[in-house]
């Protein structure tokens, strides 16, 4: 039987001024057009543990309208999307089932919305796919696959992770791969989705399969650049020294995205460094406490750090270890001030890299709830403008036409050549002056 697992790529803004922005700022998209590029992990591990007696090919389509046919012929497809581009992968999965191919759909959106993707598929997988796979794969075979594959009351142990089907990939047009090595978050923000509908528990890979992972990439990419697909790698600080002690080892560079809690660790930021980190990616999301407070649903934890995000990020980068910092607009509470309040944040910051994003409401998050019960959706199910850019919903505190605006130009300045080398070339200076210290534990190196 011929299987597919055909990934949707391409993320793209549908504001018109701001892709026409990305075009001469080409810092404006950067990090989205590498998670754009990023391969389907969600899948990979999926095919990873497809039986032999399945033929198997991995696909990713960045654009259905332009396809001249279907990407491949197949038994059946399994197809995984992100929200701004479940429209395209509905519209593929209709393709498909025309022609009689079973059809799969899974993953972030379809977990949220089983009942909409439901109209265009055979069957739907809700939560984790692992612990449904193989009754899935069975089923299949069988002809008799279910609607839905629901696994949110099973629990799945992170220790019996099958191994990535790496080997799919043509590594050649990849200039990063994602190795996970938890699931969940503990803070819950109401606008973060990943860690809500796939996982409601963090949980943690241990160290030995990671590092397996990892060496099989190395089988195909010998000094490879991974990406740790994580909502929060450093939350479990013991968990993390053993990890890192062991990465060590392989001779990697690496990424990942964590909290400002790393910054309060000075053994942990050393082992960073010493085991290939080349930056984390930290959601400061405002530097204003109006708009932090009541934004996780449990402990508030952001809004009481932000006292210190301009110390952590120099902790950090003191380290060596660059800093991209996060910022959303339009939160709650938040006025045309915000966009002066963030620039003057990542100038007297010394972050090294930058990114904004618009308050998005994805499905399945107390967010998009919150805004539809209060009427501020401007379009419900519009799942196409949820690329962080486009703006769905009516702001407190100014005009949807007032936050766009700020948006533009605050992306205009933060991204332009001039502003983002002075960045780094401080950054640079900074560390130069400080490597001999850290190569001496502490003692001047001239």
């Amino acid at each position: 039987m011929k299987l597919g697992f055909i990934a949707m790529s391409g993320v793209r803004a549908h504001n018109k001024e701001l892709t026409d922005l990305g075009l001469t700022l080409p810092g404006f998209v950067e990090r989205n057009k590498v998670i754009a590029s990023l391969p389907s992990l969600g899948l990979l591990t999926l095919a990873g543990m497809t039986p032999d007696n399945f033929d198997v090919t991995y696909l990713e389509v960045p654009d259905v309208q332009a396809l001249d046919g279907l990407p491949g012929s197949f038994d059946a497809v399994a197809i995984s999307s992100f929200s701004a581009q479940i429209k395209e992968a509905y519209r593929l999965a209709d393709l498909y089932r025309g022609v009689g191919t079973k059809v799969i759909l899974g993953g972030l959106h379809v977990s949220a919305m089983p009942n909409e993707a439901m109209a265009h598929a055979d069957s739907v997988v809700i939560g984790e796919g692992e612990p449904v796979w193989p009754t899935l794969l069975s089923d299949l075979r069988a002809g008799r696959l279910a609607s839905m594959y629901d696994a949110r009351n099973i629990s799945f142990d992170l220790a019996q992770s099958p191994m990535p089907a790496f080997q799919l990939l043509d590594i050649d047009t990849y200039n990063r791969l994602t190795v996970q090595t938890q699931r969940g978050c503990p803070w819950r923000c109401d606008f973060c989705a990943s860690s809500r509908t796939i996982s409601r528990t963090h949980k943690l890979k241990p160290v030995e399969r990671v590092i397996a992972e990892i060496r099989r990439i190395k089988e195909i990419w010998p000094r490879p650049f991974i990406e740790f697909a994580d909502d929060n790698s450093f939350v479990n600080k013991i968990q993390a020294k053993k990890l890192l002690l062991e990465l060590a080892q392989e001779d990697i560079k690496w990424f990942t995205e964590t909290d400002v809690s790393v910054a309060n660790d000075p053994e942990l930021l050393d082992l960073m460094r010493e085991s290939g980190c080349a930056q984390v990616l930290i959601g400061f999301e405002s530097p204003s406490a109006l708009t932090l407070n009541g934004m996780e649903q449990r402990a508030n934890w952001k809004a009481k750090q932000l006292a210190e995000y301009q110390s952590a990020i120099a902790q950090i980068q003191d380290h060596g270890i660059t800093v991209n910092g996060c910022f959303i607009l339009g939160l709650d509470g938040a006025g045309i001030n915000a966009f002066d309040d963030v620039w003057q944040f990542v100038h007297n910051s010394g972050l090294y890299e930058v990114q904004i994003t618009v308050l998005t409401p994805f499905p399945g998050t107390p967010l998009y709830d919150r805004l539809r019960v209060e009427g501020r959706l401007l379009q419900e199910q519009a799942w196409e403008l949820c690329t962080l850019f486009d703006v769905n919903f009516r702001p407190t505190h100014m005009s949807v036409a007032e936050l766009e605006s700020g948006f533009r130009d605050l992306a205009e300045k933060l991204y332009s050549e001039d502003i983002t080398k002075e960045r780094r070339r401080r950054f640079h200076r900074r560390w130069r002056s400080l490597r001999g210290v850290h190569q001496t534990g502490g003692k001047s190196g001239t």
